[in-house]
């Protein structure tokens, strides 16, 4: 093979790994799209034992008010580790600090469910 041609292939084979990785920073469509599978990911997964709502089930209600009561750091941990002897389970396996921070953000800041009283 041509040293040119083999050249050609190899960048094109690179040429997919510099969009993905970039300058490190997201574009805000996939920061968009990660939000939305985040946000699904509470609302679906971790509703199922919250509620889809969040006002409770087999795990107990999680309003923002309640959710403001501890730090980011604190609620970031409880989301990877888990509370040991509880039915809440770890997410490390399944999720990153950023997207577990995400997930703690959201509950404080932009959680559907303000308080029990609404």
């Amino acid at each position: 093979m041509l040293p040119f041609a083999r050249f050609l292939i190899c960048l094109s084979l690179l040429l997919p790994l510099t969009a993905v990785a970039g300058d490190g920073e997201a574009s805000p469509d996939a920061e968009r799209l990660d939000a939305e599978r985040l946000e699904t990911l509470l609302y679906q997964d971790c509703g199922s034992c919250h509620g889809m709502t969040l006002r409770g089930g087999l795990g107990p209600a999680l309003p923002r008010d309640r959710m403001q009561t501890l730090s980011p750091e604190a609620l970031t941990h409880i989301i990877r580790h888990g509370i040991p002897g509880t039915a809440m389970p770890g997410w490390k396996a399944l999720l990153s600090e950023a997207e577990a921070r995400w997930i703690a953000d959201h509950l404080q800041t932009d959680n559907r469910l303000k308080s029990l009283d609404d």
